[in-house]
């Protein structure tokens, strides 16, 4: 039976389901996962997780007993001498928990036999793989994402770094590939796209609701996800005397700032905040909506979504999706075939788009089955976990 590694920053988490669905999704194809995830999830809303799989995760240390544990580790005689050189070397500068994280992880996957670790994120998670292939000579490979490649910060075990000394390099879209290919060219071979995949099975077409047109976007409360822009264009449609109700799933930062502007256009009947939910929630509110928008934006550092795993789930719902023309976005939306995409922080377009689909249902039922048939053709779960299987077995 095959098995791999895994090395998340925190796992599982409501923000990054699809790191979830994928492990789950590679044990159910026959590869033992073994999940180690250097910090515990913290005030995390209440998820349909897998118990028997959280049961399994092995939690790193907190650093106190962490570094206390690999110190005495380099006393004694488990670690090479370069390795125990490298860290008295690196001292106590800048990312030095990498190196102790990777001492931890590292002696437990040589006493498991594993030949193989990968991470999601050109991240914390990243950077420790990295000095896992350094000390015990295990090849990693890594998922990069959004920000960790639009915006990385900047680090001494930088993103050329990681993947210069990758086996192999995933990215989510094929915008994101040629981006890398081009920034990294002599290492442009190892990057290949891998779809986040969804969970065909877990949301039923929609019925489109019985009351008023149901508008529904989902994602962290922060800028780049656009619900600013949704909200004024929620007010325009109100000044046309739009009926219609638009939930806000989720939680971060901008929860005050957003639930002032709604009440500043005195939207509370029409649009909500409806917090964090699970999986399920979540699914179900889909199946009674009449479409899904997201519109994406980019931050001042550049910051932006790659491929929003919630508006593939829309899709597998069978909504008409509208959003914006960034990153990975149009590989799932194709305007007119089963969405719109519109201009970035445009709320008169986003009104303009939304407002058609409120006046053609048929048109709105149309896009949205259109959308299920490609989450079908590109987008499953099981597809993308077997050429994830496929790209560790060369390895």
């Amino acid at each position: 039976m095959p098995a791999v590694a895994y090395v998340f920053e925190r796992f599982p988490s409501f923000g990054q389901t699809f790191s979830y669905r994928e492990v789950v999704e590679l044990e159910r194809q026959g590869t033992t996962v073994h999940v180690f995830s250097i910090r515990r999830p913290v005030n995390e809303p209440e998820q349909d997780w897998d118990k028997r799989l959280v049961e399994r995760v092995h939690y790193l240390p907190e650093e106190k007993t962490l570094v206390a544990e690999v110190d005495r580790v380099l006393r004694g005689k488990t670690v090479s001498d370069d390795t125990r050189s490298a860290v008295e070397k690196w001292d106590r500068q800048a990312d030095f928990l990498r190196l102790y994280q990777a001492i931890y992880v590292g002696l437990r996957l040589r006493e498991k036999g594993l030949c193989h670790v990968h991470a999601h994120f050109a991240g914390m998670a990243a950077r420790t793989v990295y000095w896992i292939r350094e000390f015990f000579a295990i090849p990693y490979s890594f998922t990069a994402h959004a920000n960790d490649i639009f915006a990385p910060r900047e680090f001494v075990v930088s993103l050329a770094k990681l993947i210069e000394n990758a086996a192999a390099v995933v990215t989510v879209s094929d915008y994101a590939v040629r981006l890398l290919q081009e920034r990294f060219p002599t290492n442009a071979a190892k990057i290949r796209r891998v779809y986040n995949g969804v969970d065909l099975s877990r949301f039923q077409p929609s019925d489109f609701g019985s009351g008023p047109p149901s508008i529904v976007s989902i994602g962290r409360l922060i800028e780049k996800k656009g619900f600013a822009d949704l909200i004024g264009a929620c007010a325009l449609l109100r000044t046309r005397d739009r009926d219609f109700a638009c939930s806000i799933i989720g939680e971060g930062p901008l929860a005050e700032a957003l639930r002032a502007q709604i009440a500043a256009n005195g939207l509370e009947k029409w649009v909500e905040l409806a917090g964090p939910q699970t999986q399920a929630q979540i699914a179900s509110r889909l199946a009674h909506a009449t479409m899904f928008v997201l519109p994406c934006t980019r931050e001042a550092d550049g910051g932006m979504d790659n491929l929003p795993t919630v508006i593939m789930e829309a899709m597998t719902a069978g909504l008409p999706v509208i959003s914006t023309p960034l990153g990975g976005i149009p590989e799932m939306v194709e305007p007119g075939v089963n969405g719109e995409l519109v201009p970035e922080r445009d709320p008169e377009a986003l009104c303009v788009a939304i407002e058609r689909l409120l006046a053609d249902p048929d048109r709105a039922r149309g896009l949205g089955k259109r959308g299920r048939e490609i989450a079908r053709e590109k987008f499953s779960i099981e597809a993308c976990a077997r050429q994830l299987q496929q790209l560790f077995d060369c390895i």
